[in-house]
């Protein structure tokens, strides 16, 4: 009977309760399945990307967030499959999966945006934020409380259900709309906590970390715009309206344009700031010098450069005949008179040869008769009074 009464652009052998996934009439449900999918896609190729570029982040503060932001990619892209769920007809698995993951999916998302922002305002106010793995425990911990409640739930309404025949209609798929916002009063605390925990990082120091903050607040204000919408819709307007079949359409929508505004306004831009510096970073510390190389580069043009002869001087001054002046304005080599003409071509005498020389000159000076004292006295320039016997007569 299913197979006779296929709607336009859906086979005979598909169920009647996959009808919207390729009715062409109802075009709400194509539309959603394809924007669901690209999203899928993109939440994949972000998570490659962000692992992909996590050994090049050098600053080590935004590499503590990447687990929150992986995180928050997994849950996006669950929120993307959970649309297929109100995609398709209501049965016992798909209400099931609805009542649960809702709450389970959104609350993963806005824990770690609050914990983000609970970092970058301990980060404004005492100049360090906690650890990554801090974090990540106050996101598990903020997360499985809404675990908690939503299973507790899915004991009570589908466990201990009262079995029936296939014809009447699965607890879970009986709960009341209001009943159902009800159960999500955690998550709605969550999200007003992210737009809190978002307003003071706005006037952090950092350029950087005042943008995380604004990224932040503004997905949280979109957020909370698309809860207010959705619930007033699901709550009053379709029952005002009276066409209660479209509060599958209104939660699909809901959930893949709140899912498009984790990846757009926060997930996108947190990647794109993963490669940027810490401005804690170029502060010098301990007077150490920014730049070490400039400096030394400097120190070398400064110096007054040294003759290339000099340590030369210095290291041939024990071989120096005469003795040094005690204080030389000028390092002086004893051997400045040399005009660097090879030793071969000129004759240099050793200390014995002039020893033997000045041997030979004594022996001359021995053999030439001494001068008169008169004539020693004239030379010498002294004026010694002489005897008469030294005159002539």
């Amino acid at each position: 009977m299913e197979t006779t009464s296929a709607p336009n652009g859906c086979g005979y052998s598909i169920s009647s309760i996959y009808y919207n996934l390729c009715d062409l009439t109802k075009v709400w449900g194509v539309v959603v399945e394809a924007v669901a999918a690209a999203g899928v896609v993109t939440s994949f190729v972000l998570f490659v990307i962000l692992m992909a570029s996590l050994p090049f982040v050098t600053d080590k503060k935004r590499k503590g967030m990447v687990a929150l932001q992986a995180a928050i990619l997994v849950f996006t892209l669950g929120l993307f499959g959970l649309t297929f769920a109100f995609i398709v007809g209501r049965y016992s698995t798909s209400c099931s999966a609805r009542r649960f993951l809702f709450g389970v999916l959104f609350s993963g998302c806005l824990s770690c945006l609050v914990m983000h922002g609970l970092w970058l305002a301990l980060l404004q106010r005492r100049g360090r934020g906690p650890r990554s793995w801090m974090l990540c425990l106050g996101a598990l911990g903020l997360w499985l409380v809404e675990v908690i409640i939503n299973t507790e739930w899915l004991i009570l309404t589908v466990v201990r259900s009262p079995p029936g025949i296939v014809t009447v209609p699965d607890m879970s798929c009986s709960i009341a709309n209001q009943d159902f916002v009800m159960s999500l009063i955690y998550v709605m605390v969550l999200l007003l906590a992210v737009v809190l925990m978002a307003v003071p990082s706005l006037t952090h120091k950092h350029k950087q970390w005042h943008r995380d903050g604004a990224f932040i607040l503004v997905t949280g204000l979109l957020t909370l715009a698309i809860w207010v919408a959705w619930i007033v819709m699901y709550v009053y307007g379709n029952r005002v309206v009276g066409n209660p079949s479209w509060d599958d359409p209104t939660l699909a929508v809901a959930v893949v344009s709140n899912a498009w505004v984790f990846l757009f306004l926060y997930t996108i831009p947190e990647i794109c700031f993963l490669t940027q510096e810490d401005p804690d970073q170029e502060e010098p510390h301990d007077g150490e010098h920014i730049y070490p190389a400039r400096s030394l580069v400097y120190d070398t043009i400064l110096k007054e450069p040294e003759p290339p002869h000099q340590n030369v001087y210095m290291e041939n001054k024990a071989f120096s005949m005469d003795e040094p002046p005690t204080a030389p304005t000028k390092p002086v080599s004893p051997y400045g008179a040399y005009n660097g003409q090879v030793r071969s071509a000129v004759y240099q005498p050793t200390e014995i040869a002039l020893i033997a020389k000045g041997l030979t000159k004594m022996d001359q000076d021995a053999m030439i008769p001494r001068a008169t004292a008169p004539s020693l006295n004239l030379k010498s320039g002294s004026s010694l009074p002489l005897s008469s016997e030294s005159l002539p007569s």
